[in-house]
């Protein structure tokens, strides 16, 4: 592609948003209040977010890399790049978020039939279905393999029964994408299938696990003899595992980029400099410096590594790096904005509102998609060829 064939399309783009993002929308806010999540139940706060989703949906920007008849617009690495900073220049908030993009999306494109894709992608494309995702269980977390939510084969269908544990907004999904055991004689590695259930199937239910902060973003799912077409699953019969690395590869990308969100974006030199009297302690003030250039590197290898996944290389191990890298960064950077706001900010209330949450939250981050402990083991047996 000519650099003239790119600067046409930023100028059309650029255009496009000019005309197309409506004024409530350029804030460029990106915490919990503005996320659009979609699904049968949404509700938006606003007739703005909803016409900025409808429009970007209709362009096949929610999902740009997408192909067109799934959803998507069909563009390339430089074309996306093109969009992400026009929209960023303009503050245009991301339109659409959730698991079904980041995670089950990449998954269907890569393991599904045809027809998989053209029933379940256009949906996750326009926000009208929300996913979740059933993999970890109270016996099977980090060890994702040993997982003993069971289906077993009745005709057309697989009865499931089984427990999920940890599943992000379970009571708010539609569907859950999950591992469950179809052969409990097979090495624990195999004998794993990739299935997509309905969360109004019954005999699905839910229950919220209350936090310290008050909030239930996690939950726990039961499965008690739910009844799954065998057409729901993706990939092959008791090769669900070959799926599940996959998706593992997407989700730690998604969570080691994720930690400029909660900062929305910004500098955090510019966010410690909005507190009382500025960042004037000088060791905070080398720390952060510190931070915003390890930032600046871990953002950059993110580029590199999708560039080269685009190319056909694929990330592979190297997303445990990403993963790793990208979260314990991020926590300490919320290290820092707490010892700058003292006492103070250790409140759920007041003028450090919502930062304790966040800061607890990053420890999370930590654990989810394989621990940080997982992830250096990875990374020293995996990407460095060290002894086990």
């Amino acid at each position: 592609m000519s650099d003239d064939a790119l600067m046409s399309f930023r100028t059309e783009v650029r255009t496009w948003l000019e005309e197309n993002c409506p004024q409530e929308m350029r804030d460029g806010a990106s915490g919990e209040d503005a996320i659009v999540w979609g699904g049968r139940n949404w509700e938006f706060k606003s007739d703005a977010q909803k016409l900025w989703l409808e429009r970007m949906a209709a362009k096949g920007w929610t999902v740009p890399t997408w192909p067109v008849e799934y959803g998507g617009a069909g563009l390339d690495r430089a074309h996306h790049k093109i969009l992400i900073d026009e929209m960023r220049k303009m503050g245009a908030r991301v339109p659409l978020q959730s698991f079904g993009i980041w995670m089950l999306g990449p998954a269907l494109l890569a393991f599904g039939t045809h027809e998989q894709k053209l029933q379940y992608l256009p949906p996750i494309a326009r926000g009208e279905v929300r996913w979740c995702q059933g993999y970890s269980e109270p016996g099977a977390g980090s060890d994702l393999a040993s997982v003993q939510t069971k289906a077993e084969s009745d005709g057309d269908h697989y009865v499931v029964n089984g427990q999920k544990i940890w599943t992000s907004y379970a009571d708010k999904a539609d569907c859950i994408f999950a591992l469950v055991r179809t052969d409990r004689d097979a090495p624990k590695h195999l004998g794993i299938t990739f299935l997509l259930i309905d969360m109004e199937t019954p005999g699905v239910s839910t229950k919220p696990i209350r936090l310290i902060s008050g909030k239930s973003p996690f939950c726990e799912t039961f499965f008690d003899d739910v009844r799954v077409p065998k057409a729901n699953v993706v990939g092959t019969e008791n090769r669900g595992w070959d799926v599940a690395k996959h998706l593992l590869t997407h989700e730690r990308e998604m969570i080691s980029g994720g930690g400029q969100g909660l900062l929305g974006g910004r500098p955090l030199g510019a966010v410690l400099n909005e507190q009382d009297g500025g960042l004037t302690d000088p060791v905070l003030r080398a720390e952060a410096m510190g931070c915003e250039v390890d930032a600046l590197a871990v953002a950059l290898t993110l580029e590199r590594y999708k560039d080269q996944a685009e190319s056909g290389g694929g990330v592979g191990d190297a997303s445990a790096m990403l993963k790793y890298a990208g979260t314990e960064l991020n926590k300490r950077r919320h290290e820092l904005m707490m010892s700058a706001g003292g006492a103070d900010a250790l409140t759920w209330d007041g003028k450090h509102d919502g930062l304790a949450a966040d800061w607890l939250r990053t420890k999370a981050n930590s654990i989810e998609g394989g621990t940080s402990e997982v992830m250096l083991s990875i990374i020293s047996r995996r990407v460095l060829g060290l002894p086990a």
